[in-house]
């Protein structure tokens, strides 16, 4: 199915697990509750998809254009999603867990909820985001644009913000610190 045209595709609760569709047109396509367990989607367009409730544990979506679309509620967990622009997309309650986002767009994005556990979130744009209540405990952050994120009540322990532009970011370090107060640095180390 590599380089398929499948876009606008009704593909709802389908096994696709371990398919081999890099570089297809999916824009579109309604894939919720799909198994795409081990897929490698490298380079596809899902942009403004729904894979809601989807099944991508373990699965290639290097460098796709998922902008926009709805991955709520989704195992992504052990995903390499380098370089994809998730830009605007629904992510909330999803499974991140050990997921590659490095030197991903994730401007604007609903990550509210989420598992980002041990994550490499190295150089992604995280700017305007929502990532209340997420875990993002052990995840690497280095580099990272958070500005304008909302990070309220998530777990950064163990993260690494070394570099990262937490401009503008609301967050109170109760959790992390003796007394909370506003997160201006961009590491906890510098300020607890």
């Amino acid at each position: 199915l590599s380089g398929s045209d499948l876009c606008g595709s009704d593909l709802c609760g389908s096994d696709l697990s371990g398919s081999d569709l890099c570089g297809s047109d999916l824009c579109g396509s309604d894939l919720s509750g799909s198994d795409l367990c081990g897929s490698d989607l490298s380079g596809s367009d899902l942009c403004g998809s729904d894979l809601c409730g989807s099944d991508l544990s373990g699965s290639d979506l290097c460098g796709s254009d998922l902008c926009g679309s709805d991955l709520s509620g989704s195992d992504l967990c052990g995903s390499d999603l380098c370089g994809s622009d998730l830009a605007g997309s629904d992510l909330s309650g999803s499974d991140l867990c050990g997921s590659d986002l490095a030197g991903s767009d994730l401007s604007g994005s609903d990550l509210s909820g989420s598992d980002l556990c041990g994550s490499d979130l190295c150089g992604s744009d995280l700017s305007g985001s929502d990532l209340c209540g997420s875990d993002l405990a052990g995840s690497d952050l280095a580099g990272s644009d958070l500005s304008g994120s909302d990070l309220c009540g998530s777990d950064l322990a163990g993260s690494d913000l070394s570099g990262s532009d937490l401009s503008g970011t609301p967050l109170l370090l109760s959790q992390a610190c003796s007394r909370p107060r506003p997160f201006h640095h961009s590491s906890l180390a510098d300020f607890c």
